[in-house]
């Protein structure tokens, strides 16, 4: 069942910890911000032109994780988990002041984000949720990879497959249905690397805080972390909940059915401005109840207008 209405924390959020590229670390406080405001991110180290929003349109860099940049070159990266914590605990609305450039990476996964929103509670506000029905497919590919959107009466749901040389990796698939699955697996999912790549990574300058306690590391046929897996699909699920929080960052819960294979930050982040170039693939509407979900929108009628 779908939310009609907007939501927002109840009390302050704060916590610490590492940039998972930067190393440094990083204090957070989220607020519970008004209707309408979406997501935004605030530079507190900065005395002015501190304010990021959150939206597709001001991804700046995409490579390892997702990085926001205003107007005048402030920063906020590795924000793909938070926005996808965001997205299943149902926030709309928040403030998040951060006292560096990279959101904390935590263990890895959403799952610490998830139990401090469970822990502080959510506010239902007297605004509508902005909901975008996907009416037309829309389709990128790029060499192996491909991502696409189809209409959808129920939803939001993602089908993702990776394939990986790697035979511990190797080929995995998974179809999550966000409106109602048990998300657990996902949202607990962590980030991931191979161990051949790690030097690397860190040469490129990032990675510089990344540790066995928040990314799963995969030499040959071995997962080096203790404990191995939290999930027989942990590698497929945290792709899923990475392209959760960058889809968010369209500022709208979609309504539709996703297809993606091979893809990540880079490629969802094309996808999103690709699908906002085609406006006749989508109508914007203000969902009164479950059942408007599943009408046919050809022409503008019951307070539906087209997104231009």
């Amino acid at each position: 069942m779908q939310d009609i209405f907007q939501k927002t924390l109840q009390k302050n959020i704060n916590f610490n910890g590492t940039g998972l590229h930067s190393g440094l670390t990083t204090k957070v406080n989220i607020i519970p911000s008004e209707s309408n405001t979406g997501i935004v991110f605030k530079r507190v180290d900065h005395a002015e032109n501190n304010i990021i929003t959150a939206n597709y349109k001001n991804v700046s860099s995409a490579k390892l994780c997702t990085t926001l940049e205003n107007f005048s070159g402030i920063k906020v990266s590795t924000v793909e988990h938070l926005m996808a914590a965001f997205y299943i605990t149902g926030i709309d609305n928040a403030l998040v002041e951060i006292d560096n450039e990279e959101i904390p990476i935590m263990d890895g996964s959403s799952k610490n984000f998830i139990e401090l929103i469970n822990n502080a509670g959510l506010k239902i506000q007297n605004s509508k949720r902005k909901f975008l029905k996907i009416i037309e497919k829309v389709e990128i590919k790029e060499n192996q990879k491909s991502i696409s959107i189809e209409p959808s009466n129920l939803g939001f749901d993602v089908n993702f497959q990776i394939n990986y040389a790697n035979e511990t990796i190797g080929k995995q698939k998974n179809h999550v249905q966000f409106y109602d699955s048990n998300l657990e697996e996902v949202y607990a999912s962590r980030t991931f690397c191979l161990f051949e790549d790690i030097e690397k990574i860190k040469k490129a300058g990032l990675a510089k805080g990344g540790s066995l306690e928040n990314a799963v590391v995969v030499k040959n046929k071995k997962i080096l972390n203790k404990g191995g897996l939290r999930n027989s699909k942990e590698f497929v699920n945290h792709k899923i909940l990475d392209l959760a929080g960058d889809f968010l960052l369209s500022g709208y819960r979609i309504i539709g059915s996703v297809k993606c294979e091979q893809g990540g930050h880079l490629f969802t982040n094309m996808f999103l401005k690709e699908l906002f170039k085609k406006t006749s693939s989508f109508v914007e509407l203000d969902l009164e109840n479950l059942e408007l979900i599943k009408k046919e929108f050809k022409t503008p009628e019951n307070k539906i207008a087209i997104n231009a």
